[in-house]
């Protein structure tokens, strides 16, 4: 698996820890690093830049995937796919080093991996709407 790939995993199940759980995203991180030592220091850095990144523009982010989620709201999404789409909608929308078409062939490929039958063409959809009419913000 690359290693980007593997950040990408992390930050989808850090995102759903905190979605779902009571902690912070740093206690979250220290309990993760801690019991996966093995992890190389390029796919932590990775996975942290998402994950900070996605955590400090929550609200802006909610807002943009409410609007694409064509009669979806946030509460009614698979918890997975929740959390894919705002990871992915920070990478679209902050992250200009890494090419729209990555991020969305990703997170539709993290989506059929983890998630309902239907989600990779939803993951999909909402990303490839905003990648063709938000702006970036950075």
């Amino acid at each position: 698996m690359r290693k980007r790939t593997k950040a990408r995993e992390i930050a989808m199940a850090i995102l759903y820890q905190l979605d779902v759980s009571e902690g912070s995203l740093d206690e979250l991180l220290a309990t993760y690093w801690e019991d996966h030592e093995v992890i190389e220091p390029e796919i932590k850095q990775f996975a942290e830049r998402i994950l900070r990144g996605t955590v400090q523009e929550l609200p802006s982010i909610d807002a943009i995937l409410t609007k694409y989620a064509d009669n979806w709201h946030l509460e009614r999404m698979a918890v997975i796919d929740r959390n894919i789409l705002r990871f992915a909608i920070y990478e679209l929308l902050y992250m200009p080093d890494i090419p729209p078409k990555v991020t969305i062939n990703e997170s539709v490929n993290i989506a059929k991996k983890f998630s309902l039958g239907e989600s990779g063409k939803f993951v999909n959809g909402v990303l490839d709407k905003i990648n063709h009419t938000e702006k970036p913000r950075i």
